[in-house]
């Protein structure tokens, strides 16, 4: 038998907080589809609903430049982080995991 490896799933949230860090991390120039779907491991059809719901909600928004879509956040995805951050590690002081 070999090794067992530990499968991690991710809920809505969890998703939708790691896309808004990543277009965050990616600093003013923004974040392309492609490599987003690499850091957040999503599948490209997925990854586009998240990025469809996100730019609706104004948590980040999208920038179309030579035909190429480019995501950087908002001050509201912004805010968002910080509060998903701070209800986190309430949640975790009291051993819930969100």
């Amino acid at each position: 038998m070999g090794a067992k490896e530990l499968i991690i799933y991710r809920n809505s949230t969890q998703i939708v907080s790691e896309i808004v860090t990543l277009v965050q991390n990616s600093g003013q120039a923004g974040i392309q589809v492609t490599p987003l779907c690499q850091k957040a491991n999503l599948a490209h059809s997925r990854l586009r609903n998240f990025l469809t719901t996100l730019t609706g909600s104004g948590l980040i928004n999208k920038i179309t430049y030579d035909g190429k879509n480019t995501f950087v956040v908002t001050e509201k995805g912004k805010l968002f982080l910080e509060e998903y951050n701070r209800f986190h590690e309430f949640a975790e002081s009291f051993g819930l995991e969100i």
